[in-house]
């Protein structure tokens, strides 16, 4: 942040005598006023006083140039917590102190006692913003059975809702990078378009990702963090995001229960804001995102 920063305008009065060997002696009054504007190039302007008429300087009190605000905004969102790696993550992002979403899957909250401890830890820090990814997670990565019929995907969402006594009406869905906002209308897979439509006429609002950090299937991240570090600055250059200057990264908890992987997402949490030139909010700050 820039350091505060005020406009004067100082008077500066020059009175000056001048003798005359002739005859009787005149004073001559001269006014220089000096105004200084916050500007690359400071410009100083003289002002001749008239001899018979003298005039008078006023300062002009500018306030503080309230401080530029980064143009670009990363929304750091994590799915399919709680699990064994969401611990770690939850100490970085503390840590950190960044604001992040969380897309929460109901059963995994009652899975056990340690699940439910740490949904209690998250929904008590305000650095953690929570959300709806469906109760079952899609009966258990059952896509193509869990989109088929939109009325049991709406069925899932609300009972999420109900169980973890839910206020915001943003969800993501399982397995797919599905956009229904104010703004946005995208679905990656057809054959769920008329659940997801379903899903938006019953007041859900549905976020999808622009960048994933893919992990492999012996749950090891696929690229470090400084190859997702030019893949978010890359999206941003060539304008790839759904909405300019705004770009949703989708992570998944379960990931970093390894160090070396939590490393690597503290790693990429301090690389982004030392560049000092993205924010981090949560999803329901994404512009145009009601429904």
């Amino acid at each position: 942040m820039d350091p505060d920063s005020a406009d004067a305008c100082f008077p500066y009065k020059l009175m000056g005598m001048v003798t005359s060997q002739m005859a009787k002696t005149t004073f001559v009054t001269v006014v220089f006023t000096a105004c200084h504007y916050y500007e690359p190039d400071p410009k100083f302007k003289m002002l001749s006083a008239n001899a018979a008429k003298t005039d008078t300087a006023v300062t002009k009190q500018h306030s503080a140039d309230a401080p530029k605000k980064k143009k670009k905004t990363i929304y750091l969102t994590f799915d399919d917590g709680p699990n064994k790696g969401t611990t770690n993550m939850m100490h970085i992002v503390q840590e950190e102190n960044i604001p992040v979403t969380l897309f929460i899957v109901g059963q995994h909250v009652y899975g056990s006692k340690e699940q439910n401890a740490v949904f209690d830890s998250l929904i008590n820090c305000n650095l953690f913003e929570i959300a709806n990814h469906s109760f079952t997670h899609a009966f258990q990565n059952k896509y193509a059975k869990f989109y088929q019929v939109p009325d049991s995907a709406v069925k899932d969402f609300k009972r999420c809702t109900d169980s973890l006594h839910l206020t915001a009406q943003i969800i993501r869905t399982p397995g797919r990078n599905i956009w229904r906002t104010g703004q946005i209308n995208c679905t990656d897979i057809s054959t769920s378009k008329a659940a997801a439509d379903s899903l938006f006429a019953n007041g859900f609002t549905i976020t999808g990702w622009d960048l994933e950090w893919h992990f492999d299937d012996k749950m090891k991240l696929t690229k470090t963090s400084d190859e997702m570090i030019l893949q978010v600055d890359s999206m941003f250059t060539n304008a790839r995001t759904k909405t300019a200057n705004q770009l949703v990264l989708l992570a998944h908890d379960q990931v970093y229960q390894k160090p070396d992987d939590s490393a690597e997402l503290h790693q990429f949490i301090i690389k982004l804001k030392a560049k000092n030139e993205y924010n981090f909010e949560t999803i329901s700050k994404y512009p145009d995102l009601k429904n």
